[in-house]
Parts: C-alpha cells; sequence; structure tokens
C-alpha cells in the first residue's frame, strides 16, 4: 500500500465485461442504462472508482486486425498489450459518455477521466512457464503450427475439440504503474475508471534503465480491480455479475444463496469447488484477499442492476474478515 492517505466511503465498482455487450452500439446503450445506478452510488455519499472487464472486446480488436492482415498483409496484426490499451480507451470513452448524460439530467457538475492503466508483474512468476489462459480465435492445426513457426515464442493448444487457440500467462498483479494518477483525480473530485480488463500487464527492462514493457499476459480482472481498491485505500470493493448473490451447490435443488459470510468461510467453500472455476470463484479469491488486507474492508458480490441496494446493504452477498 503506497498511500497511507484513508478515504472513508471511497468504493471501487467493478464492471463485467460481457455486461457491457457485444458491441459498440451495445454497449453504449448497456452503460447508459446503468449510469444512474452509479451516479446513485455517489449519491448515498461514497467516492467511486470504476474498473470493467475487456474479454469480449479485447477479442473482437484483435481479430479485426488479424482479419484486417488476411486482407492486407500491410496492415499488422496486434498483440495483447495494445489491444488491451485500445480496449481501455473505447470502453472509458463510453462510461464517460455515458456517466455525462445522466450527469447533465441530473444537473450534477462532476468530471469523469479514464487512466490506461499498467501493472507491474514478476517476469519469473511462475505462469509465464505455462502458459494456460486462451485468447483469439479458434484455428486449424495448420494454422496453429505455421503462427508457432513465426512466433516461437509463442504456446498454441488445442481446446475442447474445438480447434487450436493461443494461451498466454495469467500472472499475479503487484504494482499500479499510474495509481499516483489516480489519487491525484479522486483527491479533485474525478469519478475515476481504471484498470480496464485487469491492467495492461508490463515488467521492468532492465535493458533499458528499467523502463516498462508490455508483456503478451493477462492479469485476472478481479485481481487487478481487488489491487486497485488495496492501492487506493477503498474501504469497500464491489463486484458486479449477472446475479444477485453469490450461491452455494448452485442450479441444485439444495441451492442456498449467501447474504453474509466471512472471508474464512468464503475461502472455505472455494476450495471446497462450490463456485465456478471461470467465473464466481476468482470473484470469491479476490474478496477474501481484499478483506484480510487491511481490518474493516469490506467486499460486496452482487449485480449491476441492484448495486446502489448492495452498497445500502438490501443486496448481494458482502463478505468481511
Amino acid at each position: 500500500m503506497q498511500n497511507e492517505k484513508w478515504q472513508e466511503n471511497r468504493i471501487v465498482i467493478a464492471l463485467g465485461g460481457n455486461a457491457l455487450g457485444n458491441n459498440p452500439k451495445e454497449q453504449m446503450e448497456r452503460i447508459r442504462e446503468s449510469a444512474p445506478v452509479l451516479i446513485g452510488v455517489i449519491e448515498q455519499g461514497n467516492e467511486i472508482i470504476i474498473t470493467h472487464g475487456n474479454n469480449p472486446q479485447v477479442g473482437m480488436i484483435q481479430k479485426a486486425f488479424a482479419t484486417a492482415n488476411e486482407v492486407n498483409p500491410s496492415i499488422p496484426k496486434m498483440d495483447l498489450p495494445e489491444c488491451g490499451a485500445m480496449s481501455q480507451g473505447y470502453i472509458g470513452y463510453h462510461l464517460q459518455q455515458g456517466l455525462g448524460v445522466q450527469m447533465h439530467k441530473q444537473y450534477k457538475r462532476w468530471h469523469v477521466a479514464t487512466v490506461i492503466t499498467q501493472i507491474e508483474v514478476d517476469p519469473d512468476d511462475p505462469s509465464f512457464l505455462s502458459p494456460t489462459k486462451p485468447i483469439g480465435a479458434f484455428m486449424t492445426k495448420e494454422q496453429a503450427d505455421a503462427e508457432k513457426a513465426m512466433h516461437p515464442e509463442m504456446t498454441f493448444v488445442e481446446d475442447s475439440g474445438r480447434g487450436w487457440r493461443r494461451v498466454v500467462a495469467s500472472p499475479e498483479p503487484k504494482k499500479i504503474v499510474e495509481y499516483e494518477s489516480i489519487l491525484n483525480l479522486l483527491d479533485n473530485d474525478f469519478i475515476v475508471i481504471a484498470c480496464g480488463g485487469g491492467g495492461i500487464p508490463v515488467v521492468r527492462d532492465y535493458s533499458d534503465k528499467g523502463a516498462y514493457k508490455g508483456v503478451a499476459a493477462v492479469i485476472d480482472k478481479d485481481m487487478g480491480g481487488e489491487l486497485l481498491a488495496e492501492d487506493c485505500q477503498a474501504d469497500v470493493l464491489v463486484l458486479l455479475t449477472a446475479v444477485d448473490h453469490v450461491a452455494v451447490n448452485f442450479g441444485r435443488p439444495d441451492q442456498r444463496e449467501l447474504d453474509d459470510i466471512t472471508a474464512d468461510e468464503a475461502e472455505r467453500l472455494a476450495d471446497e469447488g462450490q463456485f465456478g472455476k471461470g467465473s464466481m470463484e476468482p470473484k470469491v479469491r479476490a474478496a477474501v484477499k481484499f478483506c484480510r488486507s487491511r481490518p474493516g474492508r469490506t467486499c460486496i458480490i452482487g449485480s449491476l442492476e441492484h448495486a446502489r441496494e448492495a452498497v445500502a446493504g438490501l443486496s448481494g452477498t458482502r463478505i468481511h474478515a
């Protein structure tokens, strides 16, 4: 924790990338629908930082460049760091627009800013030795072999019988490079949008005097949001998803929704395999880490539709130490 300033009622709100739609038009419509909810959280007396997923958007950007390259080889393919930056930019732009429309309707004079955010990772993180995160389009074996011949540093695996895909590392986030800029904006009464898609993974390049350079990897967006909440001294982390509560025995007749649990209980349930590996479990693991990072911190997992109620304690699953 680099900054010791403690801000009461500072909340990090994480929006899922899939909740933002599958194309720019749909995304803008959904953001405009959700803007009153986000503004409502501020009206409760909170200062908010917004982060978001970007998995569908990064895939769309990368596929567009790959397709364009097939038609016209002079158009380059675009790797993950650049695709991540592009997605942060245009999703942030849409959030700024959507929140701006709602603020005008309510005669609010607040400001919104997006920070294209890099997150430092350890170049010796074990995940770089065994990448597992699939990205990009499915390919035939021949296409994957051709890509591997051109890019020996890349790894490709067969995925669920549907074809071959590139896989990259998913390292643990260590430091938000732009955290001081984010704090400066917060201190000047901005609504800040940051760490989109978990942030752009970067490592120190000591052949270039320790400057940062991007790496082809994916940081878990919930863990990126957790680090953002820690570094910005938030006391509440809100992870918004498609359901109102975390549940055990999900999809079974004995399904039970959880309203209030301790971090220890949440970790035990996660270890038992109660939550989906690619869906709810990463959120619960991020919640546990945040709650243990400092006394008094709380994580709420709930739906975007009922975000205001979740912050008020009327919806969602609250996890605390």
